[in-house]
C-alpha cells in the first residue's frame, strides 16, 4: 500500500473520530434527575445497600438457634469370643446387636431444652439358658431441662436475635445517612457546575465589554481624540479577561467531571461519560423561614446517625445484662419421663427349667410389640432433679462484665457528644441559611448599583469627561458584583441543602422513598 493511500486512510479515520466526537450527545439534566441517577448508579450507595441485606441474613442466622434439631443413629455390632464354660456356650459366644435411636430437641426462649427420643435395640445370642432370644427393646423418653439462674429468661436467650435486629436497624440508618450525604454531594456538585457556567458567562460578557472598549479606543486614537497609551490599558484588560475565561472553563470542566462521577453516568450506556451535561435548574431565591428550636427538634427525631447510636446503646445495655447474668451460678431443674417396652421370642424349656437345656418350644415376639408397649406407656417411669454448679473461677466472666460496663459508658458518652455536635451543626446551618439570604440580597443591590455606575461612566466617556481606565475599572467592578451575587445565591441553595442534611430530612425533601432504594 502506497504512502499516499495510508495518509488518506489515516485522514478518514481521524475525520470520522472527530465527527463522532463533535456529534456527542448532550444531556439536559435537572437537579432531581441527577439525584435519581445517583440513587441508582452511585457506587457508594450500591455498596451500602448490601449491608441491610447482610444484616437480614444475620437475623435469620440468629433465629436458627430456636429451630428443632433432628438426630438419628444406627449401630450394628457382631461380637465373638471364646467360651470359657460349657454352661455359657459349646464353642464360642456370639452376639449380634442392633441399636438405633432418633431424637428431636428444641431450645425454648426461656432457656429450657426439651427433647423427645426413641431408642431401640435387638440382640441375638447363642448363650445358654436365655429365656428371650432374640430380644427387642424400645424406650420412649421425654427430657426437660430449665436453667433457673444463669441463662434463664427470654431476653437472655433471644439476645443474639435482638442484637441482630438492632444491627439491621443500624445498617438501615447508616444507609439513610449515606443517601443523604450523596444527595448533598449531588446538590453541591450540581450548583457548583451551575455557578461555573454562569461565572463563565460573566467572564465572557466582561471580555466582550473590554473588547468593545478596545475597539472604540483604537478608533479614537486613529482620529486623534485619545492618547495611544489608553490602548495599552484596554489591551491589558482584554488579555487578563481572556486568562480569566480559561480558568473559568477549567473550573467548569472539573465541576462537570465531579458531577458525572457522583451520579456515575458511565453506568448508563457506553460513552455516556463523554456527553456534555446541561443543567436545567437555576438557583432559587425564595426566603425559607427556619428557627433553631424547630430545626433541632426535627434533627433529634430524624438524624439517622443519631438513631443508629441510640440503637447501639440498646445493644450495649443488653450486653451488660447478659454479662451480669453469666456471673450467676448454674442452677438447673431437670425432669424426665420414659416408657420402656421389651419383647422377643420367648423360649420354653422342659418343666420350665432353663437349666435343663431342653427347649420344648418358642412363643414368637415381634419388635413392633416393644414399640407398642413404649408408645402405650405400659411401664411409666419419671424423675425430677435439681443441679447446682458453682464455678470457683469466674475471672473471665467478671472481665466480660467489666468490659460490657465500660462499653456501655462509652456508648452513653458517645451519644451525648453526638447530640452536642448535632446542636452545633444545626446552629451553624441555620445561621448560614439566614446569613446567605441576606448576603444574596446585599449583593443583588451591589450588582444593580455597579451596573448603574458603569452606565453612568460610559456616558461620561462619550462626552469626554472621564477616561477609559475608569470604565475598565467599573467593568471589573460589575463583573465582580455579578459573580458575588451568583455565588451568594448558590451558597444560599447549598445552605438549605446542608440544613436538610443536618436535620436528616433530605430524603423527605426530595420525595425519595427509602423502601424503594432497598428494593422492597
Amino acid at each position: 500500500m502506497s504512502n499516499r493511500t495510508l495518509g488518506i486512510f489515516a485522514f478518514l479515520i481521524l475525520f470520522l473520530a472527530t465527527s463522532s466526537f463533535a456529534q456527542q450527545k448532550e444531556q439536559t439534566l435537572s437537579l432531581e434527575d441527577c439525584i435519581l441517577k445517583a440513587m441508582e448508579n452511585n457506587l457508594d450507595v450500591a455498596i451500602e445497600v448490601l449491608n441491610p441485606e447482610l444484616a437480614d441474613i444475620s437475623v435469620s442466622r440468629a433465629q436458627e438457634k430456636f429451630l428443632p434439631i433432628l438426630s438419628f443413629s444406627f449401630n450394628k455390632r457382631d461380637t465373638n469370643s471364646a467360651s470359657y464354660s460349657f454352661l455359657d456356650a459349646s464353642d464360642q459366644v456370639s452376639t449380634l446387636t442392633n441399636n438405633y435411636s432418633a431424637q428431636i430437641s428444641q431450645l425454648i426462649p426461656t432457656g429450657a431444652t426439651f427433647s423427645i427420643s426413641l431408642d431401640g435395640y435387638k440382640t441375638d445370642t447363642n448363650r445358654s439358658f436365655q429365656s428371650i432370644n432374640p430380644r427387642f427393646g424400645s424406650t420412649l423418653t421425654f427430657n426437660f431441662s430449665q436453667p433457673l439462674l444463669k441463662n434463664f429468661g427470654i431476653k437472655i436467650n433471644r439476645r443474639e436475635i435482638i442484637i441482630a435486629r438492632n444491627s439491621q436497624d443500624i445498617s438501615e440508618n447508616q444507609l439513610k445517612r449515606v443517601l443523604q450525604e450523596t444527595i448533598y454531594s449531588v446538590e453541591e456538585a450540581y450548583w457548583n457546575m451551575v455557578h461555573s457556567i454562569e461565572n463563565l458567562k460573566v467572564k465572557q460578557q466582561s471580555l466582550k465589554l473590554a473588547q468593545d472598549l478596545l475597539e472604540k479606543n483604537m478608533k479614537a486614537v486613529e482620529v486623534g481624540t485619545l492618547a495611544p497609551i489608553e490602548i495599552l490599558s484596554a489591551q491589558s484588560a482584554v488579555a487578563t479577561r481572556e486568562a480569566d475565561i480559561l480558568q473559568a472553563e477549567a473550573v467548569l470542566k472539573d465541576n462537570e467531571d465531579r458531577l458525572k462521577t457522583i451520579i456515575n453516568i458511565a453506568a448508563e450506556e457506553e460513552g455516556a461519560e463523554l456527553a456534555k451535561i446541561i443543567p436545567l435548574d437555576k438557583p432559587t431565591f425564595e426566603k425559607k423561614e427556619v428557627t433553631l428550636d424547630e430545626a433541632l427538634r426535627t434533627a433529634m427525631d430524624n438524624r439517622p446517625d443519631l438513631n443508629a447510636t441510640r440503637i447501639d446503646l440498646k445493644n450495649k445495655e443488653l450486653d451488660l445484662s447478659y454479662s451480669r447474668n453469666q456471673l450467676l451460678p448454674n442452677l438447673s431443674l431437670t425432669a424426665s419421663y420414659w416408657s420402656p417396652g421389651i419383647t422377643g421370642n420367648q423360649i420354653l424349656y422342659l418343666d420350665n427349667n432353663p437349666f435343663s437345656g431342653v427347649v420344648v418350644g418358642t412363643i414368637p415376639g415381634e419388635g413392633s410389640d416393644a414399640l407398642k408397649d413404649a408408645f402405650n406407656f405400659k411401664y411409666k417411669n419419671w424423675s425430677v432433679g435439681i443441679t447446682l454448679d458453682i464455678p470457683l473461677n469466674t475471672f473471665l466472666s467478671r472481665a466480660d462484665y467489666a468490659q460490657a460496663r465500660v462499653n456501655l459508658d462509652q456508648a452513653m458518652l458517645r451519644l451525648k457528644n453526638q447530640e452536642q455536635q448535632l446542636f452545633l451543626e444545626i446552629k451553624n446551618a441555620v445561621r448560614a441559611v439566614q446569613t446567605d439570604y441576606k448576603r444574596a440580597q446585599a449583593y443583588k443591590v451591589a450588582r444593580e448599583l455597579a451596573a448603574k455606575t458603569l452606565e453612568a461612566e460610559e456616558e461620561k466617556l462619550k462626552v469626554g469627561i472621564t477616561t477609559p481606565f475608569f470604565v475598565l475599572q467599573y467593568q471589573t467592578d460589575l463583573a465582580t458584583a455579578q459573580t458575588n451575587e451568583l455565588k451568594a445565591m448558590i451558597d444560599y441553595n447549598l445552605s438549605l441543602a446542608r440544613l436538610n442534611r443536618a436535620k436528616g430530612t433530605s430524603l423527605k425533601e426530595k420525595d425519595i422513598r427509602f423502601s424503594k432504594v432497598l428494593g422492597k
